[in-house]
């Protein structure tokens, strides 16, 4: 690992952190990702606000790893007392909105990428993909560009860990839910009052167990969150919407758990979405192996990245925090970057 590597790494993370790159806004920060990598001679592809690139010596009969990680930010929240666009270094700290989350993380893995590129004779091919809309599970990030980067065997999602290894995610559905009544008035014994009828469902979002628990994460966690229902004080409610958040554990798929609820329910149940799915990765697998010889802890992740839009095993790993993402007055350590670059590099030679 260079020095050169090393301070080029964080000059770039300033250069990142300087230019707002709010969830659908990152054109300019893609530009630059783009140039830093073309000035290195590395060939690249883009698509929209995702930059993409391959070892300089792909081979298409080998299984290839992707290494992802995003350079879109929330926006600044209301308690910073710091420019969050200054990208300031004091006493060997770098302040900044996406320092952490994940700017840290996206840069040592382009350095390690950087410090593969133009090696030969690799096990493994490499794929980096820097790319858009983490922040708010968008579409035409990562998710838009997985058809475009071919057969990927596996992945590390930088992601701000401590640089230890998450290996399993927890998954998210929203559920809509509707219970069906009949309107009357509330004086006589008129109507079929929907609030009763979605107690009984909520009752049992409240207390049902599922059979199947994770080793990590427990049980699958289902909360009534939002109830509406009424006009008026003396009319039978003829309807009753409710909001269900599940956090899908990796014992299940989204749909085997949505299955399950619409057997044991009365109500309607649509779910906004299933596609923030469980991730897992096997600790035996050679990547995590890898990890645990260099002396990385495993856990499990109650946060969602997007490892939950990936369909192959994925190792969420990275330098920083996650307890600082999205805290004003955002920041990382010099030597977390350093750590990162160093750790990166030593995961991967161990395997390819």
């Amino acid at each position: 690992m260079s020095e050169t590597l090393i301070d080029d790494s964080v000059e770039l993370l300033k250069k990142l952190i300087s230019i707002p790159s709010f969830s659908k806004e990152e054109d300019r920060t893609a530009s630059i990702i783009d140039e830093f990598l073309t000035a290195r001679n590395v060939k690249t592809v883009r698509k929209l606000n995702n930059v993409w690139a391959y070892n300089k010596f792909f081979d298409a009969a080998k299984p290839t790893i992707l290494l992802n990680s995003h350079h879109d930010t929330v926006k600044p929240n209301p308690g910073y007392t710091r420019d969050p666009f200054s990208a300031n270094v004091e006493d060997e700290v770098l302040y900044g909105l996406g320092s952490n989350d994940a700017g840290g993380c996206l840069v040592s893995l382009i350095a390690a990428f950087l410090h593969f590129y133009n090696e030969e004779n690799l096990k493994y091919n490499l794929c980096i993909a820097l790319t858009a809309e983490e922040e708010i599970s968008g579409q035409n990030g990562l998710e838009l560009i997985i058809p475009e980067l071919g057969e990927l065997e596996f992945a590390i999602v930088g992601e701000p860990t401590l640089m230890n290894m998450a290996i399993a995610e927890k998954g998210l559905m929203v559920l809509d839910c509707i219970a069906y009544g009949r309107a009357g008035h509330a004086a006589r014994e008129e109507g079929d009052n929907a609030i009763y009828k979605a107690l009984r469902d909520i009752e049992w979002f409240r207390t049902y167990k599922f059979s199947k628990k994770s080793e990590l994460f427990g049980p699958v966690k289902m909360s009534v969150t939002i109830i509406e229902a009424g006009s008026q004080h003396n009319v039978v409610p003829a309807i009753c919407k409710f909001t269900v958040d599940v956090r899908v554990t990796d014992a299940y798929r989204n749909e085997e758990v949505l299955n399950i609820i619409r057997k044991n329910v009365n109500c309607e149940v649509t779910a906004r979405s299933t596609r923030l799915k469980p991730s897992f990765i096997r600790k035996d697998h050679p990547i995590v192996e890898a990890g645990l010889a260099l002396q990385r802890t495993t856990y499990g992740s109650p946060t969602t990245s997007d490892q939950a839009l990936l369909d192959i095993p994925s190792l969420k790993m990275g330098p920083g925090d996650s307890a600082r993402s999205h805290m004003a007055d955002e920041f990382i350590h010099l030597n977390e970057i350093r750590e990162g670059i160093d750790l990166y590099i030593k995961l991967l030679s161990k395997i390819i």
